[in-house]
C-alpha cells in the first residue's frame, strides 16, 4: 500500500486522511504544516513530519510516494501554489472514495480528491487539485476547473462550467449551461440560474445579488 503525505493538518487534511485509511487506500506517512511543530500528533491520523520545506528533502530520501494538498477553501492561494510547486516533482495522489461513482468517459486531473457518495456522469472533467466533498452530483459533460472546492450535496447539472479557484457552499443547485468564471464563492443553498461573470461572492434562492 502506497504511503501518503498530506500538506496541512486541519480538517480538511484530517478527513482526507480518514478516508485514506478506512476505504484502504493509503497509510498516511505524516502532514506537513508551516505552523505546527514537528512531532505534533494529528489524532490517529499520524503527525506532523516538517514544514512544506521538507517536502521535496523527505521525498527523495523515500519518506512517502504520493503527496496531496489537504487545505480548505479559505486558504485558495497557498492550495494553489502548493499543488503548481510540486506537481512536476512528486507524483500527486488521487484520493477517490471506493463508493464514489465515476463513469468510465470523465476525465480527472492530478491531486483530486472525491469523497463518499459522490457521482460524475458520463463526460465529466476535473481538473487538477480539486475537491469533491460529499454527495456531490455533476451531470453530463460538465467541468470544475483547477483548485475549486465543491461542498456537500452540491448538485450540477449538465453542461456547466465552474471555473478555477472557485468555493461551492453546501446544497447549491446550478442549473443546466451555466458559466461561472473563476474565483466565485457561492454560499449555502444558493440556486444558480445564469452565468456568472464577475469574480466575487454571491448567494440566494435563487441569486439575485453579489455580495458587497
Amino acid at each position: 500500500m502506497k504511503r501518503l503525505a498530506i500538506i496541512g493538518s486541519n480538517d480538511v487534511a484530517q478527513l482526507i486522511a480518514h478516508h485514506a485509511i478506512n476505504d484502504e487506500k493509503y497509510k498516511i506517512a505524516g502532514f506537513f504544516d508551516n505552523k505546527k511543530e514537528k512531532g505534533t500528533s494529528i489524532g490517529y491520523f499520524g503527525k506532523v513530519v516538517g514544514t512544506v520545506e521538507e517536502v521535496e528533502p523527505l521525498f527523495q530520501e523515500g519518506f512517502f510516494d504520493e503527496l496531496i494538498i489537504g487545505v480548505g477553501y479559505t486558504q485558495f492561494g497557498f492550495k494553489k501554489d502548493a499543488f503548481n510547486r510540486f506537481n512536476a516533482k512528486i507524483p500527486m495522489a488521487n484520493m477517490i472514495h471506493s463508493s464514489a461513482y465515476i463513469d468510465k468517459s470523465c476525465k480527472i486531473g492530478s491531486g483530486v480528491v472525491i469523497l463518499p457518495g459522490c457521482i460524475l456522469d458520463m463526460g465529466v472533467e476535473l481538473e487538477s487539485n480539486v475537491l469533491l466533498n460529499t454527495s456531490v452530483s455533476i451531470s453530463h459533460d460538465s467541468k470544475v476547473k483547477a483548485h475549486s472546492f465543491i461542498a456537500p450535496r452540491v448538485n450540477i447539472a449538465g453542461y456547466v462550467t465552474v471555473g478555477a479557484l472557485c468555493f461551492i457552499g453546501i446544497g447549491t443547485t446550478i442549473i443546466d449551461n451555466v458559466k461561472i468564471c473563476d474565483q466565485v464563492v457561492i454560499g449555502a443553498a444558493s440556486l444558480v440560474l445564469k452565468n456568472i461573470e464577475e469574480p466575487g461572492t454571491y448567494y440566494g434562492h435563487p441569486i439575485m445579488q453579489k455580495q458587497k
